[in-house]
């Protein structure tokens, strides 16, 4: 079969690599497509390994289609060979075929395509564990969600709208703000003319103290914006685009019981992930289906041209989520 492999140069190249040997209670999955993912990013870099036992090529979601099944997955659950899914990866998705534990699948929601539902298992996944185990969102308090324009918010976003909170995101520039219009955030923070943290000393001084943030930027803004958080935010770090150090001053923290929380989706036990994928079957996908959240798909590409999608996530040009067809 064949793979996206990253070269000794960090570049990548759709090439042969070995057939899978499927192991006990995994799926064959023959793949339509695969979306891209910043920890793709990383992962080429050689900043964020893949978890042991899965294959060197990148790919954290796919779609496809169940081309075989161990005899532990079809006893242990209800897909068959000819399911269309997608499913959540420690990584190998660049690639014809997947392995994978079958507690790891999801159905196709009704109505979404195969590109779409690429888009979802990993973003979805982070959403949810982000949202609402680590951070225990609930109807009526107001959250922030930085990088407005990524591919995690525009599944975030509108995640949260439908579950009642009210949204203020950041983006770079009002190019960005017009990208992001149909995500309906509540407050879209242009961030070349206003600063985070005055934005959220106004919207605590009219009532919105801040509930709950999930940040992948960082930089020395973190501690800025604490003054200005309601008693009790969590403050979930899911990575540091913008610069891995803030100042923080312990005494706001203690005094607002603040949570500061570091989170990573892939390094969670497979346990943890597939309790996060049932959840979003029994709560999340209704609501993908009735049309109240779906991933914004920015570009298409096929997967030969896996370096040029990578290149719109590196260079910010994107505005949701790029997809690598397969098939």
């Amino acid at each position: 079969m064949k793979a996206v492999v990253i070269t000794e140069t960090q570049s990548l190249l759709w090439t042969d690599v070995e057939d899978i040997t499927l192991k006990n209670g995994e799926v064959l999955v023959e793949v339509y497509a695969a979306a891209v993912n910043r920890a793709d990013l990383m992962q080429r870099a050689g900043q964020y390994p893949p978890p042991p036992g899965c294959p060197d090529w990148p790919g954290l979601e796919i779609s496809g289609t169940i081309k075989e099944m161990t005899p532990e997955a079809t006893a242990n659950s209800n897909f068959k060979v000819g399911d269309k899914v997608c499913a959540l990866l420690g990584g190998g998705g660049y690639a014809e075929y997947a392995a994978v534990p079958y507690n790891m699948l999801m159905p196709v929601p009704n109505g979404i395509s195969m590109e779409e539902a690429a888009a979802m298992p990993e973003a979805f996944a982070t959403a949810y564990l982000n949202l609402f185990i680590e951070g225990g969102a609930k109807s009526g308090q107001t959250f922030l969600m930085h990088a407005g324009a990524s591919g995690l918010a525009s599944v975030v976003i509108p995640m949260a709208k439908a579950f009642g909170l009210r949204v203020i995101t950041t983006v770079l520039n009002e190019e960005k703000a017009k990208e992001i219009e149909h995500l309906e955030a509540d407050v879209v923070v242009d961030t070349s003319k206003e600063r985070i943290e005055d934005v959220l000393k106004r919207e605590a001084d009219a009532g919105h103290e801040l509930n709950l943030a999930i940040d992948c930027l960082g930089s020395e803004n973190v501690g800025k914006c604490f003054p200005y958080v309601a008693y009790g935010c969590r403050w979930i770090m899911i990575a540091t685009l913008a610069g891995d150090l803030s100042e923080v001053n312990m005494r706001t923290m203690y005094v607002k019981n603040i949570r500061l929380i570091g989170s990573t989706l892939r390094s969670k036990p497979v346990e943890v992930k597939s309790q996060i994928l049932a959840s979003l079957v029994r709560d999340v996908w209704p609501k993908v289906e009735s049309g109240k959240i779906r991933a914004t798909i920015y570009k298409v590409m096929p997967i030969t041209e896996a370096e040029a999608a990578h290149e719109l996530l590196s260079s910010g040009k994107s505005a949701g989520k790029v997809v690598l067809k397969v098939k």
